[in-house]
């Protein structure tokens, strides 16, 4: 009796470890110390722009460089924004943020823009016309600025439209196989049989069967895109915690709720490795398709420009190639992040 009535008393609240005082007998909180960014890492795109300039303008040029000055004003427009961040750090956090992010990497690009010069147009390292300097690539993408903006349009709507085939046909594909068992015995080795099959090696089949060379183009990303997002759609689905499920019988819920509202969201982080490994295979699928049959896109316009011996359109069409193909990896990232959200800080991304 005496030992529950000394478990009901109140007991003293544990007391844990306290904050130094100092000297008065007052408790003194930590400080925080803000970490400062190097300056090289602020200046690495001016500086980055200087030494490319210098090699433009000082170290003379041992091949002919047509006279467009399109690369010397683009590292004039780099050293003023980059001149111009290094002012405006201290006073926005944003802009900080992302200088201490991108000012490494663009420093680097610049640098390299500028050795590119010097071992093509300065040294005559690499022959003409299979390498051409900066000047003349950049010269080639404000001259042809037309054909490139048209042949980027149609890769992205060739793109876009066979992803989102491919998408559709594999998520119900692979919530087919992944939840119904009958499904899953007859689905699985068809998988293991057409999906290890590059999309590329359909060519032929695809120009016979589809009644135009796009629609082939559509059909072959669309495939390149369905087998990823397939199989890791439907390993998620059929992955899904049976406590979870157990759990939402439980409160009445019938197979529909159990598929969309349990399965298929515990099966997104599945879903999105599949988007982005079906998302590097399209661009593989886009450029491939698009030489054969296909009168326009980047992939058509770089066998174009190779078949008259115009390395500075090839090179422009590669720039713009890295720059589309990372924009749409950005956007799905971004995409992934606001639908993910609940997995930061879960997970290491």
């Amino acid at each position: 009796m005496s030992t529950i009535v000394e478990e009901l008393q109140p007991q003293p609240p544990a007391v844990g470890p306290q904050p130094p005082a100092n000297v008065e007998g007052n408790y003194t909180t930590p400080r925080v110390t803000k970490t400062k960014t190097p300056p090289q890492k602020l200046l690495a795109v001016p500086v980055g722009a200087c030494i490319a300039l210098a090699i433009h303008f000082f170290v003379p040029k041992s091949e002919p460089v047509p006279p467009t000055h399109y690369y010397p004003l683009l590292l004039f427009v780099m050293l003023g924004l980059g001149l111009l961040g290094a002012a405006l750090y201290p006073f926005f956090e944003g802009l900080r943020k992302r200088m201490r992010h991108l000012c490494p990497i663009l420093g680097v690009a610049t640098i390299t823009a500028g050795v590119w010069e010097l071992v093509t147009s300065c040294l005559g390292l690499l022959p003409l016309p299979y390498f051409p300097g900066p000047e003349g690539v950049f010269g080639s993408m404000v001259s042809d600025y037309k054909l490139l903006f048209d042949s980027t349009w149609h890769s992205l709507i060739l793109l876009v439209s066979g992803y989102a085939l491919g998408v559709a046909i594999a998520l119900i594909t692979g919530v087919t196989i992944g939840w119904f068992a009958h499904a899953r015995y007859w689905g699985m080795p068809l998988l293991k049989v057409v999906g290890p099959i590059p999309a590329t090696a359909w060519i032929p089949l695809a120009m016979v069967v589809a009644p135009s060379a796009l629609f082939s183009a559509i059909g072959l990303i669309a495939l390149a895109v369905w087998f990823p997002v397939t199989m890791l759609t439907a390993s998620g689905i059929n992955n899904t915690r049976a406590s979870y499920l157990d759990v939402a019988r439980t409160l009445g819920a019938r197979q529909a709720y159990l598929i969309f509202r349990v399965a298929i969201p515990a099966a997104l982080p599945n879903i999105f490795i599949g988007l982005f490994m079906g998302l590097g295979t399209s661009f593989l699928t886009l450029v491939v398709a698009e030489n054969v049959g296909v009168k326009s896109g980047l992939g058509w316009y770089v066998s174009w420009a190779q078949g008259w011996a115009e390395y500075g359109k090839v090179y422009g069409a590669l720039i713009i190639m890295a720059a589309f193909f990372s924009t749409i990896m950005t956007v799905l990232f971004k995409v992934r992040d606001r639908v993910l959200v609940w997995q930061k800080g879960v997970i290491k991304w």
